[in-house]
């Protein structure tokens, strides 16, 4: 391991649930220790599991110990963020914000708890088992120290890329952050698929998992384009060509590409609605 615990401050999270664990258990597995992060969370069991599974006292509402973090991190739902906010805002102006919160935007994490230097970020679930993929944007007064700890912080759960604009955090969410349900939906389906040909549910599950594993490794260490790979597999009048004819002309790519435009109007719409 390159980071060590001297490469991290004290760190304060606002809400304590899955995306949040992901983000402490990658801490402590670089050394953080957990005396050394603050965790605001007022539900009583996801307190008993922070308690349980990482050593982590967290608190029911914000105190004044918000004040010695040197990162606050926002990992509550777009809708609770206001009521979230304002018990804690005047502890955590003096640090950068890095939120994991869809749609709310930079200027209304800014005015909610007095700190500009905001790091959005849209982190995903595979983020529990350290295979995240994260999409992260800089407010204008974030400063080259605080985008380097924002990339350490973020580094403990997988990849991660930067955007150049906010608004295009939206289009991470659609395809990144809500990206793991479609891969579920689709194995989901894979998985009754192999059952209905005579598979047992264990080992359809098995094929698909696995296939979906070795393709994305495939597609990840090649530089060809993702067409090439798949024209590679598809011999016309072949077993994939078969399968790949009947999801043209049942529009399966045209869905998935609705789907994500959905989901990014949907992130707009809750920047819209609970940002302000």
């Amino acid at each position: 391991m390159t980071n060590t615990t001297s490469s991290f401050p004290r760190i304060a999270f606002i809400g304590g649930g899955n995306m949040a664990s992901a983000i402490i258990g990658g801490l402590i597995r670089q050394g953080l220790p957990a005396s050394q992060i603050e965790v605001v969370e007022p539900y009583e069991p996801s307190r008993e599991a922070l308690r349980q599974r990482l050593g982590i006292d967290a608190q029911p509402a914000p105190t004044a110990a918000l004040a010695r973090a040197g990162l606050v991190v926002w990992a509550v739902k777009p809708q609770s963020f206001r009521e979230a906010a304002a018990p804690a805002a005047p502890h955590v102006g003096g640090a950068p914000q890095l939120s994991v919160m869809a749609g709310i935007r930079a200027g209304d994490i800014a005015a909610a708890t007095g700190s500009a230097r905001v790091v959005r970020c849209m982190p995903n679930t595979p983020a529990l088992v350290g295979q995240g993929m994260t999409g992260l944007f800089a407010a204008p007064a974030v400063t080259p120290d605080d985008r380097a700890l924002a990339e350490r912080v973020i580094a403990t759960t997988g990849d991660f890329l930067w955007v150049e604009r906010e608004e295009l955090l939206d289009a991470v969410t659609a395809l990144s952050g809500s990206g793991p349900a479609y891969v579920f939906f689709f194995l989901e389906a894979m998985q009754q698929a192999g059952t209905e040909l005579g598979l047992t549910p264990e080992q359809a599950r098995r094929l698909a998992v696995g296939t979906f594993l070795g393709g994305s490794a495939l597609a990840k260490d090649s530089p060809e384009p993702l067409a090439t790979l798949r024209e590679r597999v598809t011999s016309k009048g072949g077993t994939t060509y078969a399968g790949l004819t009947v999801m043209r002309e049942k529009g399966m790519g045209e869905a998935f590409v609705a789907a994500m435009k959905a989901a990014a109007l949907r992130a707009k719409e809750l920047g819209d609605e609970f940002g302000r």
